[in-house]
């Protein structure tokens, strides 16, 4: 489905990726994971050509978007949706709005069709009260909702998430991860998420990858994952009091 193969990128010189290798299978949910720095949301800003790659190859369904322009990068870009980390809304639109401008700008609805869509989805995720309201006038979790109302509304193949949980409360947080599972469940979309937050990682996702210095340290299970041998990946998680026994002591964590 997504597959980086040996992609390395420099911004003035200094080396970001280095030789990045990965592959998101159809259908799963990937958490990239890492300190800051590691080349986590350069590896996503890559995946829909927001950045272009200094060499190496970038797949998405078999087909490298590294040499595609106009109409056939804006193409195969219409197979995502994306929740950016400060979820984006447009200030002077209401809820409402932002999530049905996908459907305005890229498709041919009628009024009526994007109505039905986009209540839709902000029934799903919970937002159906606020779609009249202004982003400034709620809250950062149900800003987070509401953009992720807008990511899925066009029905994306894939789904990319930046750090989807930060600046949220741990109960926020925790209703943003049943909502990222729920979604992928009921849509079989394709996954990446981008996150600091191990509990959302180890939550949500079928696999997690490691980043570290512009590569990919390690990509497993989240049981193998706590299970990991790998000095890097041990202290990233005591460095968050992550223990081995994870699902054992919380057992209401487990979503997959």
């Amino acid at each position: 489905m997504i597959e980086f193969r040996n992609v390395k990128k420099d911004f003035s010189g200094r080396p970001v990726l280095r030789g990045f290798n990965l592959h998101v299978r159809k259908g799963e949910t990937m958490c990239l994971v890492g300190t800051s720095g590691a080349g986590k949301s350069v590896t996503l800003k890559h995946m829909v050509r927001l950045l272009k790659a200094s060499s190496g190859e970038i797949l998405i369904d078999g087909e490298d978007i590294q040499p595609l322009e106009g109409k056939a990068l804006s193409s195969m870009r219409e197979k995502f949706g994306y929740l950016f980390q400060s979820a984006a809304l447009l200030q002077w639109l209401t809820v409402y709005e932002n999530v049905a401008l996908p459907l305005r700008e890229r498709t041919k609805l009628s009024d009526g069709e994007i109505d039905r869509k986009v209540r839709h989805v902000l029934d799903r995720v919970n937002m159906s009260h606020a779609l009249g309201k202004l982003p400034a006038d709620i809250s950062g979790g149900m800003q987070k909702r509401a953009g992720l109302a807008r990511a899925v509304v066009s029905e994306p193949d894939i789904l990319l998430y930046d750090e989807p949980t930060s600046g949220l409360d741990p109960v926020t947080s925790r209703t943003i991860d049943t909502l990222i599972h729920d979604l992928q469940s009921d849509l079989g979309v394709t996954s990446v998420v981008v996150t600091h937050d191990m509990i959302s990682a180890l939550t949500i996702s079928d696999r997690i990858a490691m980043l570290h210095q512009g590569t990919v340290l390690e990509v497993s299970p989240p049981r193998e994952f706590l299970a990991s041998q790998n000095e890097v990946v041990r202290d990233f998680l005591d460095s968050q009091c992550i223990s081995r026994n994870f699902f054992e002591e919380f057992p209401e964590r487990i979503l997959k």
